[in-house]
């Protein structure tokens, strides 16, 4: 038989955007500004793409907590290939990791997926959190930072994942949550052709009030700083008074 995948995915300000602190000091600056899919959530709509392609899965399902805008993403999900997507609505500028978790859940549970596929991390809040949370509360085998995967649908899956120390090799049975890595693949972009289709296909939309969820915020962001500005660098003569400038550092 073959699987139904879940992705999960998050819109965010584009990687190549400069990022800009609100003037109140709590948060990002958002207007005005391009906004796009989580580059490792976009690797595991690849990844889950590239696996109904081999045969392995017959559906990929997209789904995403967030504002109206958010279906701009599933969009592009969409028409990268996916099959359907779900937006579960819920208006915030603070959505936690744990309350996405939470969503995903329920999600899983009414729509039965044999395997998710998501971003290690968002690359705005880098909490790399959501896809462990989630496994946890499905009690499924999850396989974090993977850099390859291969899915045999009556073994289960085996997949090669990043560590500090180098390359790690795992074999999981399925249902699994994997989230993905920077080289588990390159995206594809979508064709003309795919976009336009996608404009005119169904979003699923529920609200986490529905599926029984509490998106009440548990943390509370005190002050946010922009990184200091690099000083400009010195020339020095020699060795001795290279060392001698990192001791007094």
């Amino acid at each position: 038989m073959a699987l139904r995948i879940l992705v999960p995915i998050k819109r965010v300000i584009d990687y190549a955007v400069k990022i800009r602190v609100r003037p109140d000091k709590r948060g990002i600056e958002t207007a005005n500004v391009k906004m796009s899919m989580n580059p490792f959530d976009e690797i595991a709509v690849e990844e889950a793409l590239r696996l109904k392609e081999k045969g392995v899965a017959k559906e990929v399902m997209v789904v995403t907590v967030g504002s109206k805008a958010c279906q701009e993403t599933l969009r592009t999900a969409l028409a990268m290939g996916a099959d359907q997507a779900i937006h579960v609505e819920h208006d915030s500028d603070v959505i936690e990791p744990i309350g996405v978790a939470s969503v995903l859940h329920k999600i899983s549970l009414k729509h039965t997926p044999n395997l998710i596929l998501l971003g290690k991390q968002a690359i705005d809040d880098d909490c790399n959190q959501t896809g462990q949370m989630l496994a946890g509360m499905l009690k499924w085998p999850q396989g974090t930072f993977i850099s390859k995967v291969t899915v045999d649908k009556e073994k289960g899956v085996e997949i090669d994942r990043e560590t500090d120390s180098g390359s790690e090799s795992l074999s999981l049975s399925l249902p699994a949550v994997l989230t993905c890595d920077l080289r588990l693949n390159e995206p594809r972009y979508a064709k003309l052709q795919n976009i336009m289709k996608a404009k005119k296909m169904e979003v699923q939309k529920t609200t986490p009030q529905e599926l029984g969820v509490d998106m009440t915020p548990r943390l509370e962001i005190v002050h946010i700083n922009e990184p200091p500005k690099r000083e400009g660098g010195v020339k020095v003569k020699s060795v001795d008074e290279v060392v001698a400038k990192i001791k007094g550092a």
